[in-house]
């Protein structure tokens, strides 16, 4: 690598997936770079990383890089509150600690989940909507967008070589349910001066026209529950608290109390509360006073969207929350999308209603969801407004980054470099190119313990889950001669073959028919011997069953 002075940017996450977002931005020479994160985010688990729920990304490559040179890590900027931005902060914060900055909503958010971590004296710097503050030799200004989730802000990066935008997740919403409009003042100022780089969200870049508004969505909620004469519970996200006080005003409007059900839901709410988001007046009932007023005077706001089975709305769906119960003429509102990965869930979470007599009604049905993320036309006015030379797209899987990287040069930038993680990108002095490409891992989150995503946990789980797991115990004396006939123990496996002969059986008599052909030279070598098991189990699985499990072989002599 060039040992010049100049700008560069490395996504550590976020870039190739959409989720886990980690990006850095470093300046100074490769010996003795100054480094800044913008946002520490988490993914989860799904059927390839069994046991796993949380993932993030793996920020080795600075610490190390740090470590080794005359390098600084300088701190953690949060552009928002979304898991996928903020969730790995409090796990990773002691390989970090570093300072973070984030708005007062965001911030509450982080602390307290590095309360619950134990992390008590982490130190975060409060910065409002539209301040500017340095760091280093970045000179920073948040930028006021729209999004699903209260403070969402873009930043300003100012240095040396040039201005950056770093856009984090936004949309163009022209009457959001909650917070201020798009600073597109701001925006197309800095256009005016100058952009050197915009690094942009490219979740929609696929969907074309405008994300919508969540006015829109607001009105035809408050319609929707006019009509309904049962019970009425809405699921959405969470953290989209406009949606929330959107859904509490629908209520209000048709003489329902509002009860909350479900963790999230109730610690985003008393977070909004908090930092004076929540609009003053609303009012909750608890659940256990719930279920005494009358069908059509209650409004039940649940988690559970993405058909979580330990959130509120499972346990519904299952008959087995503690005060709440749903049945026929009752109504279930997801006013959210399906998060690619969790149809299934989803589905069986609906069908589980159903069954119940409860009618579903989704944003398939009607219009009671949108984006919180840019359709093309939007992309195409942050564009106008913005006008940098550069474009590198992120938050995106290969395909969203790609056509963002098209369609940016289609609206006048210069270039654009669709990244992954890991690429090494520089931004000046020169013509923005990948300069290397550096090591960019996953932390998966084991219970309590870190694994990297090559563990060989992992990999066993896998085959565990394909083919079970088989364990032979063999006893030898001294001669060597069984003791008694091999243990065995079946996890996985099925119990007969399609002609109705046990397994059990089958692998004891294949084992001890395998020992026995063995001459005593063979059966004294314990590496020898397992090979030969193995093989003769293997072979008997893969002919009657046809697949192939893990087989472990414990070798007891006397």
């Amino acid at each position: 690598m060039t040992t010049d002075n100049e700008l560069v940017f490395l996504p550590l996450g976020g870039s190739g997936e959409i989720g886990m977002n980690m990006n850095m931005y470093g300046i100074g020479p490769a010996h003795a770079r100054q480094w800044l994160m913008i946002d520490c985010g988490v993914t989860f688990g799904d059927l390839r990383t069994p046991g796993i729920d949380l993932i993030c990304p793996d920020p080795a490559y600075i610490l190390d890089d740090v470590a080794d040179t005359d390098g600084e890590f300088l701190g953690l900027v949060l552009t928002h509150g979304h898991e996928d931005h903020i969730g790995a902060v409090a796990r990773l914060w002691p390989m970090l600690k570093c300072p973070l900055y984030a708005t007062a909503f965001t911030a509450e958010l982080v602390r307290r989940k590095l309360d619950e971590e134990n992390l008590k004296h982490v130190p975060i710097t409060i910065v409002e909507m539209g301040a500017t503050f340095s760091i280093g030799p970045f000179d920073l200004e948040f930028v006021t967008l729209t999004h699903s989730i209260p403070e969402p802000n873009g930043v300003i990066l100012r240095t040396s070589f040039g201005t950056v935008l770093h856009t984090g997740d936004w949309k163009i919403d022209t009457s959001p349910a909650l917070g201020p409009l798009t600073d597109s003042d701001k925006l197309s100022a800095l256009g005016h001066d100058g952009v050197l780089a915009m690094i942009c969200d490219s979740t929609n870049v696929l969907s074309p026209g405008e994300s919508g508004s969540e006015m829109g969505v607001k009105e035809n909620l408050a319609s929707l529950i006019a009509s309904q004469k049962g019970k009425v519970a809405v699921t959405t996200f969470a953290s989209n608290v406009g949606r929330l006080v959107s859904i509490c005003d629908a209520a209000v409007q048709n003489d329902r109390a509002i009860c909350l059900l479900g963790r999230s839901m109730l610690r985003m709410v008393d977070v909004a509360r908090q930092t004076g988001i929540l609009p003053s007046g609303l009012t909750f009932v608890e659940p256990n006073e719930a279920g005494y007023l009358p069908n059509d005077k209650v409004l039940y706001l649940c988690t559970g969207s993405q058909g979580e089975p330990r959130a509120a709305l499972a346990r519904i769906a299952r008959d087995d929350h503690p005060d709440i119960t749903l049945g026929e003429g009752d109504t279930v509102i997801f006013s959210s999308k399906i998060i690619p990965g969790n149809e299934r869930e989803i589905f069986d979470l609906q069908n589980a209603l159903v069954d119940q007599g409860i009618e579903i009604i989704t944003e398939k049905d009607e219009h009671i969801h949108v984006s919180g993320h840019p359709c093309r036309d939007e992309l195409v006015k942050m564009y106008e407004w913005v006008k940098p030379e550069t474009a590198i797209p992120v938050h995106g899987e290969a395909r969203h980054l790609e056509e963002h990287a098209k369609l940016a040069k289609e609206l006048g930038a210069k270039h654009s470099i669709a990244p992954r993680n890991g690429y090494l990108i520089r931004l000046a002095p020169g013509t923005p190119k990948v300069i290397d490409e550096v090591p960019s891992g996953r932390l998966l989150l084991d219970g309590k313990v870190f694994v990297s995503e090559a563990s060989t946990s992992i990999r066993e789980r896998r085959k565990l889950g394909y083919g079970g797991q088989i364990t032979i115990a063999i006893a030898f004396d001294e001669r060597p001669e069984l003791i008694a006939p091999p243990e065995i123990s079946l996890a996985g496996v099925p119990e007969e073959d399609n002609h109705g002969e046990e397994f059990q059986t089958l692998i004891e008599d294949i084992v001890e028919e395998a020992v026995d052909n063995l001459p005593r030279r063979r059966r004294e070598d314990d590496d020898e011997l397992t090979k030969v098991v193995r093989r003769a189990v293997r072979d008997v699985l893969i002919a009657r069953w046809g697949k192939r499990s893990s087989i472990d072989v414990l070798i007891i002599r006397s």
